[in-house]
């Protein structure tokens, strides 16, 4: 029976650095630029869309089998739509928030969530902000040790009865 342990507490210690080697091309602090669909649902409106375009950072750490990071990016939109009176366009979206992921196949699987605030414009007489929660899958694919691409879909529900669906694709570099 010792024999078996001993085996058992070998092969966990072999399979640890494994499962960090998978790990480590998702790993690291990283810049991105992000690109992609932005859908704006406010309640009782045409929902308008648009194209999405922004930067973001992050930091990875590989803890056991996944990988952990924090997250922040800014965005815009091209998305507006028109009241009775000016026209309301989307502004700047910004989130800091956390995700988890695992390895799969080349790349790595993840989950995020955080805080956002997205800005609106009106024509003319300024704008407000909206804080809300953001949610998303996504999946980051290695093109080699420093530079990777990713697509992800991002809900985000903000105050007042407004929340966005979005499709992102994004092109990084690890450093």
């Amino acid at each position: 029976m010792k024999k078996y342990v001993l085996a058992a507490a070998l092969a966990a210690g072999f399979a640890a650095p494994a499962m960090a080697q998978d790990n480590a091309a998702f790993t690291g602090f990283r810049v991105e630029a992000l690109l992609g669909y932005d859908n704006v649902n406010v309640s009782g409106l045409k929902n308008p869309d648009g194209v999405l375009f922004g930067v973001g950072i992050g930091y990875d750490l590989a803890v056991g089998g996944v990988v952990v990071g924090l997250e922040a990016d800014a965005t815009d939109s091209t998305s507006k739509f028109k009241l009775v009176g000016p026209d309301i366009q989307t502004d700047r979206d910004l989130y800091i928030g956390g995700r988890v992921g695992t390895v799969v196949g080349s790349g790595l699987l993840y989950v995020k969530a955080g805080y956002t605030n997205a800005r609106l414009e009106q024509n003319g007489s300024g704008g407000s902000n909206g804080d809300g929660v953001r949610a998303g899958l996504g999946y980051e694919y290695a093109l080699s040790g420093k530079s990777f691409v990713k697509a992800e879909y991002r809900y985000s529900n903000y105050e007042a009865g407004l929340s966005r669906n979005q499709a992102v694709a994004a092109f990084g570099i690890r450093f």
